[in-house]
């Protein structure tokens, strides 16, 4: 029996969690759409490592905030590797630390557009490609979280806690309104993990800082958290929509 392709596509997989998550994919059959940002350099190391364990992979520079940039990024994975299958919703972004008082409306829009439209606006797309699949029953999707929507992040992230609180909710509705199809929506809500996404932030150290307050007594890795998002996409997770992981080692 010759096994049917799988095509994913993984947004802000240059690095971190994203990264981990594509080559995790190529390792279990998947052919990878490797998104990014800015880094091209790192996205083709991606590409490569992907390349070298047998499966296709192309890097796409989009900004999937942006509409047009989504359109294009899809119809270029038309293209280049086919129908998509499978898609992550990774791509995101922090700013510097900061209480209330410190937020401003630039970067509240900017949190939104890159944390919450840019789920909207993939899922919209790969939607429309997964209803027509011979089985839709075949694709599914995850979002990627934080345990930030639900702790809240005060004096911190309040804004990007907002915005992952808002992708809970897409990742519940979603998980409904595709029901119809078959079509599968879970989550993964991380903890702290040891990404560089804590430079952003202004504190490349945070993890040694908190790490006292997490029952595991450590931060977690990226392929742990690739795991799980590489079990919600399979079909072992047949039988879950709607669903939330959370690796947050306690917290």
């Amino acid at each position: 029996m010759i096994d049917k392709p799988k095509t994913a596509l993984v947004t802000g997989s240059s690095r971190g969690i994203g990264a981990e998550t594509a080559i995790w994919l190529a390792e279990h059959g998947y052919d990878v759409c490797v998104n990014y940002l800015s880094n091209q350099t790192a996205a083709e190391i991606v590409a490569d490592k992907i390349k070298s364990l047998g499966r296709k992979s192309i890097c796409i520079q989009a900004d999937v905030s942006q509409e047009s940039e989504v359109i294009r990024l899809f119809n270029e994975i038309d293209q280049q590797l086919g129908q998509i299958t499978h898609l992550v919703n990774n791509a995101g972004i922090l700013f510097q630390q900061t209480d209330l008082l410190g937020l401003t409306e630039e970067r509240i829009n900017q949190i939104l557009m890159s944390n919450v439209t840019s789920v909207i606006l993939c899922t919209r797309e790969a939607v429309k490609r997964m209803k027509l699949n011979d089985d839709p029953k075949e694709c599914s999707i995850v979002n990627v979280s934080s345990r930030a929507s639900v702790l809240g992040a005060p004096g911190e992230y309040l804004d990007y806690a907002a915005s992952k609180g808002a992708v809970d909710s897409l990742t519940i509705g979603l998980s409904k309104e595709l029901a119809h199809w078959g079509i599968r929506v879970n989550a993964v809500r991380p903890g702290f993990i040891d990404t560089d996404i804590h430079a952003s932030g202004g504190e490349p150290d945070r993890i040694e800082r908190v790490k006292s307050a997490i029952p595991l007594n450590r931060g977690g890795e990226a392929i742990e958290v690739a795991k799980a998002i590489g079990w919600l996409l399979s079909d072992e997770a047949s039988y879950s929509t709607g669903a939330f992981i959370d690796i947050s080692g306690g917290r």
